[in-house]
């Protein structure tokens, strides 16, 4: 499989054309590699991209227009082959159009860029959905990368710290044992009271999965170790994300996922049009966002 470059004085990250994922961060100079192996054994994957949806559909279908269609949890991009589009020393861009097999899962004509660019101790990763269908397509976005904590071999992730870029406490939700969401009011919501806006990471905190975060809370995302120094953080304008870790599994990593979109609720009986977070896009129009990796 062909792997992508990008390099500079001090990081350097690669690239497959597989779902145009992320695979390595990589600091040249000290050998630290941020982003998570993909060890089959807690997770196979580096840093998917989540497309057209993110999460699960209640019973793994959808309606729209009146007929159903089937998706796999978080949608089909993340599997597919993308083509290069552009290379420059600093910046990499591919690109993914719909098919007759994507139709049949999901009926709009489209394409998905997702870019990536690398400057200094920085990785900013671009999607852009471009509707090339008649009318309104429905959508949703994510990302889904994963970063080692704890960062080196020895150390223990319970040693280590969450931050984010609020001092409020944060409101959060559960996806279910069904695998979807348990939808509560923000007021009935669990609640993480952070000192000063960080958390310890603590050993239980994934045993029911992700913690989704909803309504613009948080923009920022950041790992600190043992000695509370930053090293990583994720920032992003998406609404919502989750923090993921596989459940009861002492994995040593975490995600961070900027969502322009959510999973099912467990009540949910609505159409794709009415799914929550879903995102419409006018025809001919296009759907950008992007988010930053920052290597402290």
């Amino acid at each position: 499989m062909t792997t992508h470059i990008l390099k500079n004085d001090t990081l350097m990250i690669e690239l497959k054309e597989q779902g145009a994922e992320l695979t390595s961060i990589l600091d040249h100079r000290t050998n630290t590699q941020y982003l998570w192996k993909a060890d089959p054994t807690y997770w196979r994957r580096h840093s998917p991209i989540l497309f057209p949806i993110v999460g699960s559909l209640k019973n793994k279908s959808y309606s729209y227009q009146g007929q159903a269609y089937s998706l796999p949890q978080h949608g089909f991009a993340r599997d597919m082959m993308f083509t290069l589009i552009n290379q420059t020393e600093n910046e990499i861009w591919f690109s993914l159009d719909a098919t007759e097999d994507t139709r049949k899962v999901y009926p709009f004509n489209f394409t998905l860029e997702l870019g990536y660019r690398l400057e200094g101790r920085t990785i900013t990763a671009f999607w852009r959905v471009i509707n090339k269908d008649q009318s309104i397509m429905y959508f949703s976005i994510g990302g889904h990368p994963a970063f080692n904590c704890p960062l080196k071999q020895g150390e223990e992730q319970s040693d280590y710290y969450i931050s984010f870029d609020t001092e409020q406490p944060i409101h959060y939700l559960h996806v279910d044992e069904t695998g979807f969401v348990n939808k509560k009011p923000f007021e009935q919501q669990n609640v993480l009271t952070t000192d000063h806006g960080v958390i310890p990471i603590d050993p239980h905190m994934f045993d029911y999965d992700a913690l989704i975060i909803e309504n613009n809370q948080c923009h920022q995302v950041s790992f600190l170790d043992a000695a509370k120094k930053p090293y990583l953080s994720v920032s992003f304008d998406a609404p919502l994300f989750g923090i993921w870790s596989p459940p009861k599994k002492n994995a040593p990593f975490i995600c961070v996922e900027p969502w322009y979109g959510l999973c099912d609720a467990n009540d949910f009986e609505g159409t794709l049009e009415e799914k929550e977070w879903i995102n419409l896009l006018e025809a001919g129009k296009t759907f950008e966002a992007s988010y930053r990796i920052d290597i402290v």
